[in-house]
């Protein structure tokens, strides 16, 4: 039995290899923007 899962194991990667080649790398989530803070001019009374 330990045996099929290694075999299986293998199969996954290979396929993973083979769509990575085809279509590229995984899309990685792009990062959050960081909030920049910004000078606001003070109004006038």
């Amino acid at each position: 039995m330990d045996y099929i899962e290694q075999i299986l194991e293998k199969l996954k990667e290979w396929a993973r290899k083979l769509v990575e080649a085809l279509l590229g790398p995984e899309a990685q989530p792009e990062p959050e923007p960081i909030p920049v803070p910004v000078r606001e001019p003070q109004r006038r009374r």
